[in-house]
């Protein structure tokens, strides 16, 4: 610990069920720094922020704060040093208002003990517009889409005066626009001295953003060093033990039949005139900015919204599809992009999670073969490098990006023709995402059916055989594989150029 530390975590030790999760962590924090906190999917990040946060506590070890020695009995211990988590999984109420989730817990009352709304009103809107958000502090939140509803956690740990703000994969759900008022933000924060953990797997983010970096592996410090140029190499190679390939994963070779054949696909509003085809072993991938309408755009193809014009083949033959069981009879499945509203059911165990849209390949007189869902989801576990000490633990205890590897296994039971993957590597780790990407590839040479949408283009370059660019509902490029780049792809999806 240096003079300056706000904060320091020494020698901390965890184990779950006699599994050691972290071995003998020391984990510094500056006054005013932005310290990048690294690590695979299971490397114990989540665990040691967790033990920060009150949620766990450790079986060794100290934490320090300011000089003194603190125990974080539980999180509003932690939140009364002035520790805020805005997690990766958003913790907003839908059913609450943007106000009532700023203040849940902390309402302001006059002193007859009535709440004083306008009062909360004023405080959120101020708090919005520092962070450049227009929402009406009474807008329900079910009523926002995900950008603004992790804008609304990051507004309320500005609200209750953070002096440590831990950012878990803040900018996932964010525009480009939004990722660069974030970093505004942050700096802004820096500049008056508070401190922020940041833990994400996009490391560009990292080299822009972060003065410090600490690398978890297998539960132990690899590496800290302050942030300089060039480093990214190295820091992979700290992260997974090995250095990570960028090249493309995919080659040319000859494909099947058509499998899916979109024609002059219309949604008023989301999407216009979409055409395009998708082969047996292609791989076809749809990218653009947030807000260019490929969710919406697939979703109404899985069945999830209803209306719609065009035409769907599938196999040369018309379909319509107004229900997701519509969808998975036509032979689609769908990886969703947001897994904790869409994909998961947090009070069922992993197991169940992976075995819940193919029921029938283990259900016998009414009753669950529990030895063959079993024996699926090991396959699965082995195939996919899935980190789980009990499957049989609900998949709430699993880090976001185990979670996302189980919603991969759960489609690819299904066994679908076609397979939409929105998002595929959505919070996985550079380590991991390699084998996310080297399994749908094998998924193309068995004659699958394959569609990535991402808003990253290096991502969308790496795998895919054919490229569409959207903005605004409409499909304004398409490209091979192989000649795409980066800044033409952001050319189109920006809407400085198009071409049909």
């Amino acid at each position: 610990m240096t003079m300056s530390s706000f904060l320091s975590m020494e020698h901390i030790n965890k184990s779950f069920n006699h599994v050691p999760v972290l071995k003998n962590v020391t984990f510094n924090v500056e006054n005013g720094e932005i310290h990048a906190l690294l690590g695979e999917n299971g490397a114990g990040k989540s665990t040691l922020m967790n033990i920060l946060g009150g949620v766990h506590q450790p079986d060794d070890g100290a934490i320090i704060l300011n000089g003194q020695t603190v125990e974080m009995a539980n999180p509003r211990t932690s939140q009364s040093y002035g520790i805020s988590f805005i997690h990766q999984e958003l913790n907003v109420i839908s059913d609450l208002r943007v106000y009532e989730n700023l203040f849940l817990g902390a309402e302001l009352k006059n002193r007859f003990g009535f709440v004083k709304v306008e009062e909360m009103c004023d405080k959120t809107s101020d708090i919005l517009a520092e962070l450049g958000v227009d929402i009406h502090p009474k807008t329900y939140v079910r009523h926002l889409d995900t950008s603004y509803k992790q804008m609304i956690e990051i507004a309320r740990a500005l609200l209750h005066k953070s002096r440590l703000i831990i950012m878990d994969e803040p900018t996932t759900a964010l525009a480009e626009h939004e990722v660069d008022r974030l970093f505004t933000l942050m700096q802004n924060l820096k500049q008056t001295g508070v401190s922020i953990i940041y833990i994400s797997h996009k490391l560009r983010e990292i080299e822009q953003v972060c003065d410090t970096y600490t690398v978890l592996r297998d539960g132990k410090v690899v590496g800290s060093s302050p942030m300089k140029d060039g480093q990214l190499d190295e820091i992979t190679k700290l992260m997974v033990g090995r250095s990570v390939s960028e090249e493309r994963l995919t080659e040319p070779y000859p494909f099947g039949q058509v499998a899916l054949e979109v024609k002059n696909l219309t949604r008023e509003g989301f999407f216009w005139d979409i055409n395009f085809t998708v082969r047996k072993g292609q791989i076809v991938g749809f990218t653009g900015l947030a807000g260019d309408g490929r969710t919406e755009l697939f979703e109404s193809l899985f069945g999830y919204r209803k209306k719609y014009s065009g035409q769907i083949k599938i196999f040369d033959r018309g379909v319509t599809i107004n229900h997701p069981k519509q969808a998975l009879k036509a032979g689609i499945g769908l990886v969703p992009k947001d897994r904790k509203e869409n994909a998961i059911i947090k009070d069922l165990n992993v197991i169940q999670n992976m075995s819940l849209s193919s029921m029938a390949h283990f259900e016998k007189a009414g009753f669950i073969k529990g030895r063959a869902e079993r024996e699926r989801f090991n396959f699965y576990q082995q195939k996919l490098n899935i980190k789980v000490s009990n499957p049989k633990a609900t998949i709430d205890k699993l880090s976001g990006g185990n979670q996302q590897k189980v919603v991969i296994a759960k489609w690819l039971e299904v066994n679908a023709d076609i397979i939409i993957f929105n998002n595929p590597t959505q919070g996985i780790d550079v380590g991991a995402r390699r084998e996310i990407y080297q399994h749908i590839v094998s998924l193309a040479a068995q004659g699958k059916a394959v569609i990535i949408l991402s808003s990253e283009a290096p991502e969308i370059r790496k795998v895919c055989h054919t490229i569409h660019v959207m903005y605004q509902g409409e499909v304004t490029a398409q490209f091979d594989g192989e000649e795409a780049t980066d800044d033409e792809i952001m050319s189109y999806a920006t809407g400085s150029k198009r071409r049909r």
